[in-house]
């Protein structure tokens, strides 16, 4: 196996700049998650990687070696394509076979293992091995247009996993896959990477995806990698008002507000109502006193007063606001709720008595609170 590092790694077509200096260390047997909105940069990257793509600027290591040069067949990597690049005329056994049987007259210069030729027993051990672990066995003879989605993506999961390759590179894998098949999909992905140990760089606009299957994400956009963390970390600390607002779903609330003081207390003042802000939150924001802010605080951490919580109502956190949709969700509840012009969205247990059209008292967890610089939009910690 191989970990992957970029290093200033820059991709311009024309004037646009795709993908803007870079840096990121991928450990070996990492899965190393790139997630971002659409043209934010990350296919882009994973395509250099790829070698599909060749790099303006930077350099390009799988394991200690540099392969801005090397030719995408020598890379030692396998890549799983959105729409699963099948041969519709071969079955799944040709189609699983297919890149093994054509490395036994490969002559590759880049890897030493690409030289390596394949017999028929061992191309057949391979591709036995690799079905039984997708669960392909009795699909073997069929054509790609005889299985379902699912299947299809298990298909062009096999072909990558039968080269044995030291990286696998997968592009929104899941993308056309339906709700259900695809939580499917995400365990047995996970799973896999478990049982194989390959490191893996995995590409998703989808933040769900990346939450619950990264050992790290790297948050992309515009090109600039805006954070690179593990999944929770991102989530309790994120870097600046862009990773704030794309991880977590539904999104964080922002209020645009100001830092004011009332006594001993630091406040922030969201225009038709204070809140204190915890010892911890204050003491950071003291610089920022008389001055705007973004105030940031999730859908969870917003509480119907009448139910029991860890969180305490006082006069410090608790706001009596208007219910204008409720979205019932099987536990919670979605609510939308207004005070004054100022919207917010509530994740509420659906145990709360709220109705549509009437008054609610929510609590709020100040300590979950969040506050980012007006103008640089970097998290204030």
């Amino acid at each position: 196996m191989a970990g992957v590092a970029l290093k200033n790694l820059t991709k311009s077509f024309n004037k646009v700049t795709a993908v803007n200096s870079i840096n990121l260390e991928i450990k070996d047997k990492e899965f190393m998650v790139l997630v971002g909105p659409s043209g934010c940069g990350k296919t882009t990257a994973l395509r250099m990687i790829a070698g599909l793509e060749e790099a303006t600027s930077g350099e390009i290591l799988i394991g200690d070696r540099v392969v801005n040069d090397v030719s995408p067949k020598d890379r030692d990597i396998a890549m799983v394509f959105q729409n699963y690049a099948l041969y519709p005329h071969m079955s799944v056994y040709d189609n699983m076979s297919f890149g093994l049987k054509l490395k036994r007259s490969s002559t590759g210069q880049a890897f030493p293992r690409t030289k390596k030729t394949f017999t028929k027993e061992e191309i057949d051990r391979r591709v036995n091995e690799a079905a039984d672990m997708l669960g392909l066995k009795p699909l073997l003879d069929r054509k790609p247009k005889e299985l379902s989605g699912g299947q299809r993506q298990r298909v062009a999961l096999g072909r990558a996993i039968v080269r044995e390759p030291k990286v696998f590179l997968m592009d929104e894998p899941l993308s056309n896959l339906d709700a259900k098949l695809r939580v499917q999909t995400r365990a047995e992905l996970i799973k896999l990477h478990r049982r194989l140990g390959i490191t893996t760089v995995y590409v998703t606009h989808d933040q769900i995806e990346a939450m619950t299957m990264g050992d790290r994400i790297a948050v992309m956009s515009n090109g600039i990698i805006q954070q690179c963390d593990k999944p929770l970390e991102l989530y309790n600390h994120p870097a600046n008002l862009f990773v704030a607002g794309f991880i977590g779903s539904p999104a964080m609330n922002f209020i645009q507000s100001k830092i004011v003081k009332d006594g001993s207390r630091l406040l922030v003042d969201c225009g038709g109502f204070k809140l204190a802000l915890p010892a911890s939150l204050a003491e950071k924001a003291k610089v920022y006193e008389g001055k705007d802010v973004t105030f940031g605080i999730r859908p969870e951490d917003l509480y119907d007063s009448q139910l029991p919580s860890l969180v305490e109502p006082d006069d410090t956190n608790i706001l009596t606001v208007d219910v204008d949709v409720i979205e019932p969700l099987g536990n919670d509840v979605e609510m939308y709720l207004t005070i004054g012009d100022i919207s917010l969205i509530a994740m509420i247990d659906s145990a709360s008595q709220a109705r549509m059209g009437e008054k609610l008292k929510v609590v709020i967890d100040m300590s979950k609170s969040h506050l980012f610089d007006k103008e640089t939009e970097q998290a204030i910690y």
